[in-house]
């Protein structure tokens, strides 16, 4: 039998065994009728052999194969409303916070006062900045830490400007924002930290130290990239 003519027979058999099964399905064949056939259609080595297994049986429609419609993309989520700019009347003019072998935690929607002063001994402040409302002009946290430390976190955007000493201990600043206005809010961090420490942190809205960390080694393998 020459290629061609049994690249014939192959694919009549094929469409035989699927017209077959599309019979098997309509219940036009028994089961035991629709094995034999097939097993028939398996051994016949001509065309009309193959043709003469479906001679006494009704014809059937093509078989159709319904892909399913793609589902819609969701829609996006919409963007939080910004948080209105605090009125400047509501803005206290000064806060001390004391932290003594305990901690304090101010995070979310919170308006700082103008001044804030606080006193960490043996303890420690988290102060979250993210959602903070700034009024206009220089907000000024002014730290005193013994043995102790000041965590503030920061969005990306936000201006830090820093001007404290440290025995024993650091100021650490990750901000890089950068005032775009004169009336542009500033997050003015002094003071002094003895055997202990000021860290401030940039993170994204939600995000976890963890998941600041580990989107900061991504951008430094982007940056080393695309250096290469």
């Amino acid at each position: 039998m020459s290629e061609p003519q049994a690249s014939s027979n192959r694919s009549q058999r094929e469409q035989t065994i699927n017209a077959l099964c599309e019979h098997f399905a309509q219940d036009t064949l028994t089961v035991e009728e629709f094995e034999r056939r097939v097993d028939l259609a398996h051994r016949a080595d001509t065309v009309a052999e193959l043709q003469a297994l479906l001679a006494d049986l009704p014809a059937t429609p093509p078989v159709r194969v319904e892909r399913p419609a793609p589902a819609p993309a969701p829609a996006p989520a919409p963007a939080p409303a910004p948080a209105p700019p605090p009125v400047p009347a509501e803005i206290p003019a000064a806060q001390t916070l004391v932290a003594i072998m305990g901690g304090v935690e101010r995070k979310g929607r919170w308006v700082p006062a103008r001044l804030t002063r606080l006193f960490a001994m043996m303890g420690g402040f988290e102060l979250d900045f993210r959602e903070a409302q700034l009024g206009p002009g220089i907000t000024e946290i002014a730290v005193g830490c013994f043995m102790g430390g000041v965590e503030i976190i920061v969005a990306p955007d936000t201006v830090v400007e820093t001007a404290g000493v440290a025995i024993m201990g650091g100021f650490s600043n990750q901000s890089q924002g950068i005032a775009t206005a004169p009336d542009a809010p500033i997050l003015r961090i002094t003071g002094f930290a003895l055997m202990g420490g000021v860290d401030i942190q940039v993170r994204l809205p939600g995000e976890t130290a963890k998941d600041a960390r580990r989107r900061e080694r991504e951008e430094r393998k982007r940056l080393k990239k695309g250096r290469q």
